[in-house]
């Protein structure tokens, strides 16, 4: 049977992740309140952000902003994790 979570991002019951997706207490608190979807959401905002942002996930210092954007997406804390300014997806009108 698989886990369920409350999801914060679908903000519904939904099957959980199977293991942290990140390290430290941050991962755990994904594991405990993200579902699968929810996760994947991020996944693909998360593309989003390092293309805008030309950041670069060797990098410790875009590290620490892709997790305050993580913060942002998932727990709607701190003012990062929407999409950026004027943000165009690929064959967007402007």
């Amino acid at each position: 049977m698989a886990r369920t979570v409350r999801c914060v991002v679908l903000k519904r019951e939904a099957e959980g992740l199977e293991r942290p997706p990140h390290p430290g207490a941050l991962g755990q608190r994904i594991f405990e309140n993200v579902s699968k979807e929810g996760w994947k959401q991020w996944l693909q905002r998360l593309a989003t952000i390092i293309n805008e942002n030309k950041l670069s996930t060797a990098d410790p210092g875009s590290i620490k902003v892709i997790e305050q954007h993580m913060l942002g997406f998932l727990f709607g804390e701190g003012d990062m994790g929407k999409l950026p300014a004027g943000f165009q997806p690929a064959g967007g009108k402007k």
